[in-house]
């Protein structure tokens, strides 16, 4: 006889909780044609609730994937929650993502339907007739798309349709989103993330962060990269208020939308608070004295930022860490109680770290032959996780051995624990160098390069070389007007880091390619100057 009640972890109570205690909070959305609309969190249930029943009319149900092409939106978010209440898959697909790609992952996932965004419908029409599993594609606006024949127009799918009354009881195991990684080797691998996985992902994280229904929340992380973060469900649950910025992810519109929604709290990669930053240093008049935090990572979040949005702005960066594998957010790097009175150096010692392991989480790391290393802040080796929502597996791919093993996930990452718990993330596998024997640090490079006043954007990784095996060489985008040379740079770095991790070569660029998830893309400058160092053996 059970001890407690075995009581399903649906994501749907947690939504009804939101939309019972606070009806009257709002929601703000972005629309493709830039114009910003309002409404509440009682105003939308009733639109997901028509929407669960539009697409119950479509003879889906549940387990059916439903695909999302779609920026950061009210309408993205009814289908959120339209889906994960009635045991239907959201798949988001990744609008970045080659058209080859698109057509896999959809394909893959076996998506029936396909909700686009109007301004997004040229990009997919294309890749329409290569999509074999879809049947119906609604553009999610007030009329179809000329661009795809026989679409339908998502407020003609809703507008009569009878409101969903009871939310189903499902199997919390059952999967609710499929989230493809960018997929930069082969095919992007598919995850399943489930009512259990995400509702633990969510409850967990928001004991790590704390979140308030006084916050207004603003995730710039697109919703078609790993659930946002899982700021949608997180906002939510909370009943805070949503901003959803939609497609102009530019310093010249997130700015004043930060500044006039009095956002408290807002989430995204590395590229688009660099740009933010330097935008406020040229419009210092720019007021966004209500954000108390954000959410930062996607790739290693320099040092020189995290000093600057907090000396000069008063707002903390947290950097986070996490995969598409880990749903997303698997660890966090907030200051314990005993660091608050440390000096800024020190603290910024910690703050530049990926963190320590989010509640309910397990991690380790381990060398070469699998043999676990200590948390001793000087042995490194591939960090390994697991916990309730990590994955188990890849979604129908051959791949999973690679990656899972006797329950853990073989994260890629090369890193040091410190004896705090601190998890220092020294490089991707792929990505780390290694040159005569030795290993050097990638990031930590970039780091050193962009705490440089005319360095804009750093990325640095291993070339062929006939004596040493690999040598760094650093690719560097200049801020405007900056004249910083080569040699200038290597003076600058030669204070900074190990005089064998110096770059043989200081590249100067427009900008560094970018995955669809807003990465360095290095595979890319990697394939391009792969022979640049061989003549000089």
């Amino acid at each position: 006889m059970p001890h407690m009640q075995d009581f399903p972890l649906n994501l749907s109570t947690l939504y009804d909780r939101a939309v019972w205690l606070y009806p009257d909070q709002e929601i703000v959305s972005v629309e493709s044609d830039r114009s910003r609309t309002r409404t509440t969190y009682g105003e939308t249930d009733e639109r997901v609730r028509r929407l669960a029943s539009a697409l119950k009319r479509l003879g889906l149900s549940a387990g059916d994937p439903v695909g999302t092409f779609a920026w950061n939106n009210r309408r993205h978010h009814e289908l959120y929650w339209a889906t994960a209440n009635t045991g239907l898959v959201c798949h988001t697909v990744n609008i970045r993502l080659f058209a080859d790609q698109v057509a896999y992952i959809v394909n893959h996932a076996g998506d029936r339907v396909m909700f686009v965004d109007p301004d997004l419908a040229p990009v997919l029409a294309p890749i329409v007739p290569h999509l074999e599993s879809v049947g119906t594609f609604v553009v999610m606006g007030e009329q179809a798309s000329e661009d795809i024949a026989g679409s339908i127009a998502y407020e003609d799918l809703i507008g009569d349709a009878e409101p969903h009354d009871t939310w189903p009881e499902l199997d919390e195991r059952s999967p609710m989103m499929f989230c493809y990684s960018s997929g930069t080797t082969g095919n992007p691998k598919g995850v399943a993330y489930t009512q259990r996985s995400t509702y633990l992902h969510t409850i967990s994280n928001l004991a790590n962060f704390s979140m308030l229904p006084s916050d207004n929340v603003l995730p710039v992380v697109p919703m078609f990269h790993a659930a946002a973060w899982g700021y949608p469900f997180m906002a939510v649950t909370q009943g805070a208020k949503l901003t959803y910025p939609g497609p102009d992810l530019t310093p010249q519109a997130l700015v004043p939308l930060l500044q006039e929604e009095k956002v408290t709290f807002s989430a995204g990669v590395p590229t688009v608070w660099l740009g933010i930053k330097q935008y406020l240093e040229v419009h210092p008049e720019a007021d966004l004295s209500s954000i108390r935090a954000f959410l930062c990572g996607g790739s290693a979040v320099p040092r020189t930022m995290i000093e600057w949005y907090w000396q000069a702005l008063g707002i903390r960066v947290v950097q986070g860490w996490g995969m598409t594998e880990t749903n997303p957010v698997a660890s966090t790097s907030l200051l314990k109680p005993n660091m608050e009175d440390w000096d800024l150096e020190r603290q910024l010692d910690v703050l530049e770290t990926a963190g320590i392991p989010v509640a309910g989480l397990q991690v380790k790391i381990v060398d070469e032959v699998g043999d676990e290393l200590p948390h001793d802040g000087e042995a490194f080796g591939e960090l390994l996780i697991r916990g309730p929502w990590i994955a188990a597996e890849y979604y129908h791919d051959t791949r999973s051995a690679q990656s899972f093993e006797d329950g853990w996930l073989r994260t890629g990452d090369v890193c040091k624990i410190t004896p705090e718990g601190y998890i220092k993330i020294t490089d991707r596998a792929k990505d780390v160098i290694k040159s005569g024997g030795e290993w050097i640090s990638s990031i930590d490079l970039e780091n050193a390069l962009m705490a440089h006043p005319d360095v804009s954007e750093a990325t640095v990784v291993g070339l062929k070389h006939v004596k040493w095996q690999e040598r760094p060489v650093a690719f560097v985008v200049l801020r405007e007007g900056a004249g910083v040379s080569q040699e200038e740079l290597i003076a600058f770095l030669e204070e900074r880091v190990a005089k064998w991790w110096l770059p043989d070569r200081v590249l100067f660029i427009d900008q560094i390619p970018k995955t669809g998830t807003g990465k360095f893309d290095k595979k890319v400058v990697r394939n391009e100057y792969a022979d640049l160092l061989m003549e000089d053996g």
